[in-house]
């Protein structure tokens, strides 16, 4: 019995140790909880005041930043007044100003100094601004200097613009009194070139000779080229392609020279009013001119009864004459519509000219002083009383000293070919009057 009741006491036994036990280590745990939590609250302290200093830390650089974007905001504003001020100094210059000179110096100097004390706050790290205050009135200055150099800009601009117009208005002017030397110097030219029409005025019909109508025929072919010069001009000034219009004129002909264009030019004029010269009444109906008009000595009475006289006044006094018409039909016939029109614009002069005026411009002058000088050296012509006729020298053909000259200077070598031609010869009698063609260009062969 009593080994029964062992078991039974040894496992109570163990129980109460247990309860014991753990009553005694509660005992324990809730003795020791206050130095526990004492240690917690140690660890928490210094976090919160790693974490303050960190707060800190990153207000500070913050704060450095913004301080050090300031500075850098009230440099760059600095050297932005700087580069007005030097602005204004070169304006100053030129027309020289003292005054402005002074003031833009001195802004320089005090902004120099101003960026010198910046430096030296900065080394000494005594920087104190105010960030947000330092920002604006730094961007208030830059924008101030660069409205100041774009005004200085704009007054430089304005004065280099009234010196180009001031250029312009010299230059124009220049070029009128070169225009005007030229006119003045083909005049001259045209003077010295061939007789003066003087020498016709005291010349009578017993005197004339084959050599009269060859000087009056210099005349008259110095103006046509004055008015092929001026139409020439006038295509360059409408944006003519000259190459084309050559085309046109006469196809598949090859210049050694582009100068040389103004030959097909030339023949243009010179071929139309020419046409119909060997007719008695030069192409005008029949019964413009009376059959008593067509003896030698009455052509010879109108030749130097005009020979003096201004053609844009005989024009306009005499608008029934026979010169007035043939002016009018060769007009018409020369400028085209079309060509007028792209010319000038208009048709206003050849309006005029069909209703019987006299247009008042440069272009219709050089064109009626051509006329009449065609029309008088057909007047003299038919003073010979002999046959008068006129001859063109086939494209190609083989140039003759005898029958052609050559318009251009060059030496005439190798058999040269006829490329067309620019005024037709005469023939009155048996005197001929050379035709004056343009060679084409010699080619060499290969090798030579």
């Amino acid at each position: 019995m009593d080994t029964a009741m062992r078991p039974k006491q040894s496992r109570l036994y163990r129980t109460f140790s247990k309860v014991i036990n753990l009553r005694t280590t509660t005992s324990r745990i809730a003795s020791s909880n206050g130095i526990c939590l004492l240690a917690l609250n140690g660890k928490f302290k210094d976090n919160l005041d790693r974490r303050k200093d960190d707060k800190k830390e990153e207000e500070f650089r913050v704060r450095n930043r913004a301080v050090m974007e300031a500075l850098l905001a009230k440099l760059f504003a600095g050297i932005t007044s700087i580069k007005a001020a030097y602005a204004e100094l070169q304006m100053a210059q030129d027309p020289y100003n003292n005054e402005a000179i002074q003031t833009a110096d001195q802004s320089v100097v005090n902004e120099l100094k101003s960026i010198s004390e910046l430096k030296r706050s900065f080394l000494k790290k005594e920087l104190d601004l105010s960030p947000q205050v330092t920002l604006m009135l730094a961007e208030i200055q830059e924008q101030q200097a660069m409205m100041k150099t774009y005004e200085i800009t704009i007054k430089k601009l304005e004065s280099e613009s009234e010196k180009k117009d001031s250029d312009i208005l010299s230059l124009e002017k220049k070029l009128q009194d070169l225009v005007l030397s030229n006119k003045c110097s083909e005049k001259r030219l045209n003077d010295s070139g061939s007789p003066s029409l003087s020498v016709f005025d005291n010349l009578r019909h017993s005197e004339l000779n084959p050599t009269h109508f060859v000087q009056f025929q210099q005349q008259a072919l110095r103006s046509i080229k004055s008015f092929v010069r001026l139409m020439i001009r006038e295509m360059e000034s409408a944006n003519w392609d000259l190459s084309i219009a050559v085309g046109f004129i006469e196809p598949g002909s090859v210049f050694e020279k582009q100068s040389h264009r103004c030959f097909a030019f030339e023949s243009f004029v010179s071929k139309t009013l020419l046409e119909g010269f060997n007719n008695p009444n030069f192409g005008l109906p029949s019964d413009s001119l009376s059959p008593i008009n067509k003896t030698h000595l009455l052509f010879f009475q109108k030749f130097k009864k005009l020979v003096s006289e201004n053609p844009k006044n005989f024009l306009t006094q005499n608008p029934s004459s026979s010169f007035c018409k043939f002016t009018k039909a060769k007009y018409l016939q020369l400028v085209h519509a079309k060509m007028e029109c792209s010319l000038f614009g208009n048709l206003n002069m050849r309006k005029v000219v069909s209703s019987g005026g006299v247009p008042d411009s440069a272009f219709f002058a050089a064109f009626a002083d051509a006329a009449m000088r065609v029309w008088l050296l057909h007047c003299l012509a038919f003073s010979f009383g002999q046959q008068v006729s006129i001859f063109q020298v086939k494209k190609g053909s083989r140039f003759s000293e005898v029958f052609m000259e050559s318009v251009t200077a060059d030496d005439v070598n190798m058999e040269p070919l006829v490329s067309f031609t620019v005024v037709p010869g005469f023939k009155i009698g048996k005197t001929v009057v050379q035709s004056q063609v343009y060679l084409s260009p010699v080619t060499y062969p290969a090798g030579i």
